[in-house]
């Protein structure tokens, strides 16, 4: 039991600047700057079944800020590790070292997976007719729900894979945590009014 919380304890370490940067991204796509200069990644163009490709909360500008705000993240976050000596915790530097560098290319890869692996999950969506930014009730709002929660964890996750040793359960572990740490974060933005919705 107490590897499996070491684990855990590392796992949440390692992920930490994702949730940073998926914070600063939510904090960004409220200001007017995003407001201003926002487009929709579908450019408002629908598919054959004449419902939008991905809707309009899917921009270039929320593309560039998850990745910009992950990559800042993550430099920070590896400072702070290094001037605390938590360096050998991250499970991202098993392999690699703890440089400004680094960080700053592994952190724009994960807030640019991060926001790529949503894009289906809102396509998949669209062609339900369930709308941007909505939590739809039933069966299919609980499937689209968990989905939510662990869509760009996929993503998040095979950057990690790519960068240091991990097995697929570890893999598929790190997801499930993904998810459960989402929507503990979700939950704390909502009820500080960053999030409408859940």
């Amino acid at each position: 039991m107490r590897n499996l919380i070491r684990l855990i304890g590392r796992m949440i370490l390692t992920m930490c600047p994702v949730l940073f940067g998926g914070v600063l991204n939510m904090l960004f796509v409220k200001t007017p700057l995003y407001k201003k200069i926002k487009r929709p990644i579908d450019g408002g163009r629908t598919w054959s079944d004449g419902q939008r490709i991905f809707g309009d909360n899917k921009t270039f500008a929320g593309f560039a800020g998850m990745t910009v705000g992950t990559l800042l993240s993550q430099v920070l976050w590896g400072l702070f590790l290094k001037s605390t000596g938590l360096t050998e915790k991250s499970e991202l530097y098993v392999e690699r070292e703890n440089r400004p560098g680094f960080n700053a290319l592994a952190g724009g890869l994960f807030g640019f997976a991060y926001a790529l692996l949503e894009l289906p999950n809102s396509f998949l969506k669209r062609r339900f007719e369930i709308r941007p930014g909505k939590t739809e009730k039933g069966l299919i709002g609980r499937l689209f729900f968990v989905l939510d929660q662990v869509d760009s964890m996929f993503g998040v996750m095979l950057v990690l894979a790519f960068l240091t040793p991990m097995t697929i359960l570890k893999y598929f572990g790190y997801i499930a945590l993904g998810g459960v740490i989402h929507i503990l974060a979700n939950l704390g933005m909502y009820k500080s009014g960053i999030r409408k919705n859940l």
